[in-house]
């Protein structure tokens, strides 16, 4: 079944099976663009998105997920910064699948760059790997479909190492003292403490939404704490004392760079604790 959603910040579009051209040009129509901005230089290489996709659809990559920026000019829907994640065949296997994160623009905002990630099914949320993880950046200059390419394959060989951290949190248990400090860590990633107290609590935070999450290892901790704090929603108070919602991450800077620090700081338990 198709899971979309369509969002002020980042409109996005996720399947449960490999998105279609069509599919991801209702979302993310910069991922097509025939040319790149009018503000590059000479000197910039303009390599369309799509083609780099196509030459990674036949070595058994496939999208299913897409978005891009909500940008304030029209001038630059066409060429502003996208997200495409993909699977390998290999790699569609159990309760987890092993994505490939792609970010691009045609505006000279971003490189081509290549992330490690994660998709749970049972939350239908993706998650980002961190540091530890392949992390590829391409320029925009020389062989760029042949270097994503490349690039693509060293993520995929780094997914081995994503695994084993991801089975030794499984492994680990925590008590209910770690898991509130694990989830005042992750409070103060998202939300500036310069800015006042968090409009939510630990306790809420680490509130599982589903029977199966009711666990107390590393790992589901971690994927409770990640799923309250990305797709928002929790009933909380702002600094001024009244009542608000919490929203959830849309942005792809946003969420990359949460996901990332919220799987580091997962990690960095797992090794004090291991």
């Amino acid at each position: 079944m198709l899971a979309s959603r369509f969002t002020s910040r980042s409109p996005s579009l996720r399947s449960d099976r490999p998105l279609s051209d069509e599919q991801i040009r209702s979302v993310a129509p910069s991922i097509f663009a025939e040319a790149a901005h009018e503000s590059r230089s000479a000197r910039y290489t303009y390599i369309p998105t799509i083609e780099v996709l196509s030459g990674l659809r036949r070595e058994g990559f496939e999208p299913f997920m897409a978005c891009q920026t909500r940008v304030r000019h029209e001038s630059k829907r066409e060429h502003t910064k996208h997200m495409i994640r993909l699977r390998h065949a290999d790699q569609i296997t159990g309760s987890e699948a092993n994505e490939i994160i792609l970010l691009n623009s045609h505006d000279g905002t971003s490189s081509y760059q290549m992330l490690a990630g994660m998709f749970r099914f049972v939350c239908s949320n993706g998650m980002v790997c961190g540091e530890t993880a392949g992390d590829i950046r391409v320029r925009h200059n020389g062989d760029v479909v042949g270097e994503v390419i490349e690039g693509a394959f060293q993520v995929l060989e780094s997914f081995e190492q994503a695994d084993a951290q991801r089975e030794a949190m499984q492994a680990l248990t925590v008590n209910p003292g770690e898991q509130a400090a694990f989830a005042r860590a992750a409070l103060a990633l998202k939300y500036d403490q310069e800015d006042g107290a968090a409009p939510v609590t630990e306790s809420q935070v680490l509130m599982p939404r589903r029977f199966e999450d009711r666990r107390d290892d590393l790992w589901t901790t971690f994927n409770r704490v990640q799923e309250n704090l990305v797709k928002g929603g929790l009933q909380g108070r702002n600094r001024t004392g009244r009542a608000t919602t919490t929203r959830p991450v849309n942005g792809i800077d946003q969420n990359v760079k949460l996901n990332r620090a919220l799987w580091v700081l997962a990690e960095e338990m797992r090794r004090l604790k291991g």
